[in-house]
Formats: structure tokens, C-alpha cells, sequence
């Protein structure tokens, strides 16, 4: 669904992504970790073009993404992303900001943009918060309202930037739930993470990111137990005792 062919980007003469070859097949779940600093979210945001490769191919179900005369937008409206801030409009109610991209696109009429997002508001059990302001939701409450306002375009994958970055340790659990809904019922996923127990149990496959380059790419049971890099193996020391 997904392939990466060679990029490499810099900021201001910093290497930041190193010839990243990557593959992500329909379904697969992939999890990235890494430390800070490690080029995770700038090759998650290269996917869709947020941040555009200095050399190197992105490739989506089939299109190579990142060449003239490509409509981005229409690329991106079938990769949902979540971002580490929930990116919510203030002003208006989670109804609206569920509905606005779904009518202003003149993808569906009002009424069934309505009923789209009622549907998803009862599946995370937030329906009685429809017509609150996002001023009134706590931060689990407010990423949940951007994981579903990204699946009200029916994408074919989504992207997460370290969902739960921002987030209270007791507020976690409920976006993870719903990510972890979203697995199971068999949407492709690419998710950016310090969650170790959530690569561990949700992932089909986990990408160890160190200095812009992937140095480990196996399934978890090999990633997490017979791990073959020694940076990876350093890093693991040091997080793996809060998932025990």
C-alpha cells in the first residue's frame, strides 16, 4: 500500500532522514520507535507529503506521490492522520468538526455528514459531547474526537504521530483503546510511539529509528526478544521495564 523508495531529507544541512526504503502492506499494522531526535515523525509526515523528501520516491497504492502534476489532496484524504496536538477547531462544536472536511469537500450532503459522525461519536462513547465545544472535552476526549474526525473520510490508512505524547498518563489508556479497535478491525496503521506495550501487543511489525536511518524492522516477538542491533538492544534496556 505503502512504499518508500531512498528518501532523505535535511533540515538546515542536517541529515535528518537517511535513505529510507520501506514497505507497508494493506492491513499491516507498523510501529515505529526510536528515541527523540530520530527522524520518526518527519518520515511519517513524509508519507503524505506534510514534509516532502529531498531525493527519494513515496509511492501509494500504486502512484508515485511525490512527482509534478500529482493531486496531494486527493492522496490525503485517503490517509487519515493524528497528530501529537489534536489540531481541533476551537470555534466550533465536535459535530461541526466532524462534518466540516465531509461537506466542504462536497463529499457528502449535511444531513448524512451528520449521521457519519453520530455513528462515530457512539463508537467511541462520546455521543453526548456532539454539540460541546472542544474547550469542553479533557485531552483523551479531544484525541479521540481527531481519530475519528480523520475516519470520517474513509480512509484506506492511517497515520498517528505519537497520539499520546501529550496526554495525562491516566488519559492514554482510552486513545489506545480506540487505536487498538481500529486494529482489529483490520485498518492498515502506521504509528509513530513510545508505547512500548501497545507496539508489543497491537503491531505486526516495528521499525527501530536511530539517527534518520531504520536499524531493526522485525515482528515483535523477534523485535522485542531477539533483538539483533546493539543500539536497538540499548534502547530496549532502558524502556522495556514499564511494559513488564
Amino acid at each position: 500500500m505503502i512504499e518508500t523508495k531512498g528518501i532523505s531529507k535535511s533540515f538546515a544541512g542536517k541529515l535528518v532522514l537517511d535513505d529510507i526504503s520501506v514497505k507497508v502492506e494493506k492491513g499491516e499494522k507498523v510501529v515505529i520507535v526510536g528515541p527523540s531526535g530520530s527522524g520518526k515523525s518527519t518520515f511519517l509526515r513524509c508519507l503524505n507529503l506534510l514534509e516532502v523528501p529531498d531525493k527519494g520516491e513515496v509511492w501509494f497504492e500504486g502512484q508515485q506521490t511525490n512527482r509534478p502534476g500529482v493531486n496531494i489532496n486527493e492522496v490525503r484524504r485517503k490517509m487519515g492522520m493524528v497528530f501529537q496536538s489534536f489540531n481541533l477547531f476551537p470555534h466550533l462544536t465536535v459535530m461541526k468538526n466532524l462534518t466540516l472536511a465531509l461537506t466542504t469537500l462536497g463529499l457528502k450532503p449535511e444531513e448524512e455528514a451528520q449521521e457519519i459522525a453520530h455513528g462515530l461519536l457512539k463508537k467511541i462513547g462520546l455521543s453526548e459531547k456532539a454539540y460541546q465545544y472542544p474547550s469542553k472535552l479533557s485531552g483523551g476526549q479531544k484525541q479521540r474526537v481527531a481519530i475519528i474526525r480523520a475516519l470520517a473520510l474513509n480512509p484506506d490508512v492511517m497515520l498517528f504521530d505519537e497520539p499520546t505524547s501529550s496526554l495525562d498518563p491516566e488519559m492514554v489508556e482510552e486513545v489506545l483503546k480506540v487505536m487498538k479497535e481500529l486494529a482489529e478491525e483490520g485498518m492498515t496503521m502506521v504509528v509513530v510511539t513510545h508505547e512500548m506495550g501497545f507496539a508489543k501487543s497491537v503491531g505486526t511489525r516495528i521499525l527501530f529509528m536511530d539517527e534518520g536511518k531504520i536499524k531493526e524492522n522485525a515482528p515483535p516477538e523477534q523485535f522485542f526478544n531477539d533483538p539483533q542491533n546493539d543500539r536497538l538492544k540499548e534502547f530496549l534496556s532502558k524502556v522495556l521495564v514499564k511494559i513488564v
